[in-house]
């Protein structure tokens, strides 16, 4: 009784191209090898961060850089003092640029630091423009 099997019969309940697993592995799942070696790094985790401790005194600078980054991580943003004249005008919105532009130039903004107080600006200008807009419409309908 040799009898050959179909592809078909080697796969039961499912047909060629269909998923055994329809919905997909649930999301934020981790892969088991990923975990195991998590663990392992778990229970060596002091026993390491105390060697790298130890090198960086010794004078290793990729250890202190190391130790150094993870103390003290590298700030992302900083709170801006920067005084803007009055954004409620357009002649305010161009002297908020300007002084910007200025704090720039002068070394107290960094270029990234003002380019998002301009977008800051934009938007209060494009604002201030729509209301402007609204008003104009509903003047116009009155006269009507």
């Amino acid at each position: 009784m040799n009898e050959t099997r179909s592809a078909e019969s080697l796969r039961p309940g499912w047909k060629p191209g269909q998923s055994g697993n329809p919905k997909g592995r649930p999301r934020g799942s981790r892969n088991r090898i990923t975990l195991v070696a998590l663990a392992a790094m778990e229970e060596g985790a002091d026993a390491i961060a105390r060697k790298v401790v130890e090198l960086a005194k010794g004078g290793d600078m990729s250890a202190a850089r190391l130790v150094i980054e993870r103390l003290v991580p590298v700030v992302k943003e900083r709170p801006i003092f920067l005084a803007l004249p009055d954004t409620g005008s357009a002649e305010g919105i161009a002297e908020a640029q300007d002084a910007i532009l200025q704090a720039v130039a002068a070394g107290d903004l960094l270029p990234g630091e003002a380019a998002t107080l301009a977008v800051i600006v934009e938007a209060r200008r494009k604002a201030l423009e729509t209301q402007e807009l609204e008003q104009r419409i509903s003047a116009l309908e009155e006269k009507k």
